[in-house]
C-alpha cells in the first residue's frame, strides 16, 4: 500500500466527529498559548502529559499536533502586535510585522502571516506524507551499531545546536543521560544512583521531569525577574483583508520559505531559526522595494512565517520516521510517545501505521481550522495578551501540581517535581538550555542498549562502528556538528 492510500485511510480515521473535535481543542489551545509570550509547545504539552495518559493515544497525538501547529500559528500574533515573538522562529517576523502595525498595517500583516501559515503547512505536510515513508525504508537497514551512532548524532546535535555555548549544551546533555542511568540495569539486575529510595527503582517518571524542567521552571524563571512593565499592544486597524498588491508581493515569499523552512525543519538540529533569518534574508536581496525593509514590508513578514511553519512540518520526518528528536518540542512528543509504550521510528509505521496516518491527516486538517481561527477571531486572541502573567504562570504551577499528583497519587513524585523545577530555574537562570537533557533522559538508555548489542554481535571489536558504512557517516556527521558552533562564531562575529 502506497503512502497516498494509507494518508486517505488516515483520512478516513481522523473526520469521525471525535477525532475532529481534539483537532479543534488542539488548535485552538496551540493559538492560545503562541499567543501568550513565554509560554511554548513544548511547555504546554509537557503539561498535558499527565492528563492525556488517559486519553487514546490518537486522540492524544491528533490535540498535540494541533497543538504544535496552532503555537506556530499565535505567535506570530504576539510579534506582531506586541513585538514580542512567542517563539524563536517568530523573531524576524516581529522585525516587519511590528513596524506594519506601527503604520496602521496590522491586519494586513496578521492575514499574509496567516495565510502563509496555512501554505507552507499544508505543503510542508504533503512533503512529510511522502518523505517520511522514503526515510523509514532507509531507516530499516539499521542495526545496533547504526542506531547507536544515530543517537551519538542526535547527542551532539542537540548539544551544539540548542545552547549558547557548547559545553553548556553538553553538561545538560550529561545531566539527562545520568538521570537515565537511575534504576535497575536491564542487562546485569544492578541497581544504579537509586541512593536508598525504593521509589526509583524503575526510573524516574518522564512526565514528572518533563513537566518540572519546563513547567515549573519556567515559572520559577519569570517569578525571579523584576516586577512586570506593562506592554502595549498595537491596535488592529483597517480591513482584515489584503489588498491585490498585498497578495501580488505575498505569494512567492510563502512559496520561497516553504522551500527552505522543510528542508531546515527535517535535518538534525535545523530548527526554524536559520530557515526564517535566510528566508527574510532573501527577501530583502530579491524585493523591488529594499528600502521599505525595516520599516514594515510585507515579504519580511510572509516569507518568515512560511519558512516557521514549514519547519515544524519537517521536524516530524526525523522524529516519526527515525526516533530523532530535533526541537524542545518534539522532544517532548518522544516522551509522549513512551508514556503510551511507543517507540517512534521505522517500527512505528509497521505496528502503530493506522495512528501515525490518522495523526498527519489531522495534521491537514487542523491547519484549514488555523485558517479559519485566526481570520475572523484576531480581536479575541489580542484579548489575551493583557491577561497579567502572574496569574498566567501561578495558574500553569497549580495545574502542573495536580495534574503530576494525579498520575500515581505519589508525593515523592511531587517533591521529584519541585526539584527539576529547581534545576530548570537555575538552568535558565544560567543560560544552559534544557531541551539536551530531556534528550539525554529520553535516548541514553536507548543507546546504551544499542551500544551493548553491538559490541556484544562483534564480540567486543569497537571497531564495528566504523567499519558499517552508515554509522561511520553518522559518527563523521556527528563530529562536524560538534565543532561547527566553534568556528562558526568566529565567523559570524
Amino acid at each position: 500500500m502506497n503512502a497516498l492510500e494509507q494518508l486517505l485511510q488516515g483520512f478516513a480515521g481522523a473526520i469521525t466527529l471525535e477525532n475532529l473535535g481534539w483537532s479543534l481543542l488542539g488548535v485552538t489551545l496551540g493559538t492560545f498559548i503562541g499567543i501568550l509570550p513565554g509560554i511554548g509547545p513544548a511547555l504546554t504539552i509537557a503539561l498535558l502529559l499527565p492528563i492525556t495518559g488517559y486519553l487514546e493515544p490518537t486522540s492524544a497525538f491528533i490535540m498535540f499536533g494541533g497543538l504544535y501547529y496552532g503555537a506556530m500559528y499565535g505567535s506570530s500574533t504576539t510579534s506582531i502586535l506586541l513585538n514580542t515573538p512567542g517563539e524563536s522562529g517568530s523573531i524576524i517576523t516581529a522585525i516587519e510585522g511590528n513596524m506594519m502595525a506601527r503604520s496602521g498595517r496590522g491586519a494586513p500583516a496578521l492575514a499574509t502571516a496567516a495565510i502563509g501559515s496555512f501554505v507552507a503547512g499544508t505543503i510542508g505536510t504533503l512533503l512529510l506524507t511522502f518523505f517520511a515513508p522514503v526515510v523509514v525504508k532507509l531507516a530499516i537497514a539499521f542495526g545496533p551499531a547504526e542506531y547507536f551512532a544515530l543517537m551519538i548524532l542526535a547527542f551532539t546535535t542537540a548539544s551544539a545546536m540548542l545552547g549558547s555555548h557548547v559545553y553548556k549544551g553538553l553538561t545538560s546533555l550529561a545531566l539527562g543521560i545520568a538521570l537515565g542511568l537511575i534504576g535497575i540495569d536491564e542487562l546485569t539486575g544492578q541497581v544504579r544512583l537509586v541512593f536508598g529510595y525504593a521509589q526509583l527503582l524503575d526510573g524516574i517518571d518522564l512526565v514528572v521531569v518533563a513537566v518540572g524542567l519546563f513547567a515549573v521552571g519556567e515559572c520559577l524563571y519569570v517569578a525571579s525577574r523584576k516586577e512586570l512593565r506593562e506592554v502595549t499592544v498595537e491596535a488592529v486597524g483597517g480591513s482584515l483583508w489584503m489588498t491585490r498588491e498585498d497578495w501580488r508581493r505575498s505569494w512567492k515569499p510563502w512559496l520561497r520559505g516553504t522551500a527552505l523552512g522543510f528542508p531546515f525543519g527535517a535535518l538534525p538540529a535545523g530548527g526554524t531559526e536559520i530557515p526564517t533569518f535566510l528566508s527574510y534574508f532573501f527577501e530583502k536581496k530579491l524585493s523591488r522595494r529594499p528600502e521599505e525593509f525595516g520599516k514594515g514590508a510585507i515579504e519580511g513578514v510572509a516569507g518568515p512565517e512560511a519558512a516557521n511553519n514549514a519547519a515544524v512540518a519537517g521536524v516530524l520526518v526525523p522524529l516519526l520516521s527515525l526516533g530523532l528528536p530535533t526541537s524542545a518540542t518534539a522532544a517532548i512528543l518522544l516522551v509522549a510517545f513512551q508514556q503510551y509504550g511507543l517507540q517512534p521510528g521505522p517500527q512505528l509505521f509497521v505496528n502503530s501505521g493506522p495512528l501515525v496516518w490518522t495523526l498527519i491527516a489531522s495534521l491537514f486538517i487542523g491547519n484549514a481550522m488555523l485558517l479559519v481561527l485566526n481570520l475572523p477571531l484576531v480581536g479575541l486572541w489580542v484579548k489575551l495578551l493583557r491577561i497579567p502573567q502572574p496569574l498566567l504562570y501561578g495558574g500553569i504551577l497549580v495545574f502542573s501540581t495536580l495534574g503530576v499528583y494525579s498520575v500515581n497519587r505519589s508525593t515523592f513524585d511531587l517533591g521529584l517535581l519541585f526539584i527539576t523545577g529547581l534545576m530548570g530555574y537555575l538552568m535558565r537562570r544560567f543560560d544552559f538550555p534544557v531541551a539536551p537533557c530531556i534528550i539525554g533522559l529520553i535516548l541514553g538508555p536507548l543507546a546504551e542498549q544499542n551500544l551493548r548489542r553491538a559490541l556484544s554481535i562483534s564480540q567486543g571489536d569497537w571497531s564495528v562502528f566504523i567499519t558499517h558504512p552508515i554509522s561511520l557517516v553518522l559518527l563523521i556527521l556527528s563530529v562536524i556538528m560538534l565543532l561547527l558552533p566553534v568556528f562558526w562564531k568566529p565567523r559570524t562575529a
